[in-house]
């Protein structure tokens, strides 16, 4: 399997046209046709269902194209760490977060290196643990920056000298948005929007379910989340209150959600994490020192 065939099929997937395929990448249409036929031979596998209008993609052609797209990705980042091994650093940094304001200090970071390494660039990927371990995994981000509860134990890691505030955000017409804080008791009967990362029950310390304690297992979970821009919709258009938190979603005086902080105060860690044994490119080695020399003595 070549990866130009594997680019082919990628073109093909994103234009749902042969023909509009073959134009992108600039070869015959007969001949991007063969290459797609020949790879739908060698995997055994019927890739696309034709119509005389477009292409759709089989439940084989949807899992090449999520496998293509990773094996093309790694293979770009692989060329553009060969091509920085210059005297002068240059080259691509790649780093996962979740939503956290922390994200400021990793921006400071940043911003010192370059203004020295003009020529270093840096890649953003968001998702929440799942996402972004995933990714750190199978090579395709440097870094992960985790918060806390979270599975540490497969990776390096240094601790970011900050904390995330959990609280409630919620509807500034809500009865709950009369109260300074909110209280476990607050929440026990009212529809949620929560978290997927804080609602599980793999570590071995979970300091979101320690501070509910018993009414831990009493919440009525409407709706869970990945990323918070998504909860805060679905609390404007009155689905529940999202547990989150503070400063990720927008509660400035024209919108219509306020933020909570909990009772008593519920705080996370948050860490920068990569692979064990990791070898670096010479920029992401410069970016770790960096964090390193910044964040080990805070």
């Amino acid at each position: 399997m070549e990866l130009r065939v594997l680019r082919y099929f990628l073109a093909v997937a994103r234009e749902g046209s042969m023909t509009a395929a073959a134009d992108y990448l600039h070869v015959t249409q007969p001949t991007l046709s063969r290459q797609i036929k020949d790879l739908e031979q060698e995997l055994g596998k019927k890739l696309f269902t034709r119509s005389s209008h477009s292409i759709i993609l089989t439940e084989e052609g949807i899992l090449l194209r999520k496998r293509a797209e990773e094996i093309i990705e790694m293979v770009d980042k692989l060329e553009a760490e060969f091509h920085s091994m210059e005297e002068t650093i240059s080259g691509d940094v790649y780093i996962g977060s979740g939503e956290t304001e922390a994200m400021k200090q990793i921006a400071r970071v940043v911003k010192d290196l370059q203004l020295h390494y003009p020529n270093i660039r840096f890649h953003l990927y968001s998702g929440n643990e799942e996402d972004v371990t995933e990714r750190l995994d199978k090579g395709l981000l440097d870094f992960g920056i985790l918060i806390q509860p979270a599975d540490l134990s497969k990776y390096n890691y240094v601790n970011i000298p900050a904390k995330d505030v959990w609280g409630v955000v919620m509807r500034k017409d809500s009865h709950l948005a009369r109260k300074e804080t909110i209280q476990a008791i607050d929440l026990v009967n009212i529809p949620l929007v929560c978290s997927r990362q804080v609602m599980k029950q793999t570590f071995s310390k979970n300091e979101f379910a320690d501070w509910f304690g018993e009414d831990f297992t009493k919440l009525n979970i409407v709706s869970t989340y990945n990323l918070a821009y998504n909860a805060a919709i679905m609390v404007e258009e009155g689905i529940g209150y999202a547990l989150t938190l503070d400063k990720i979603v927008n509660t400035s005086s024209d919108s219509n959600l306020c933020f909570k902080p909990l009772e008593p105060k519920l705080e996370s860690g948050l860490n920068i994490v990569w692979k064990k044994h990791q070898v670096f490119s010479a920029a992401a080695e410069l970016f770790l020192k960096e964090i390193q020399k910044k964040f080990s003595n805070s």
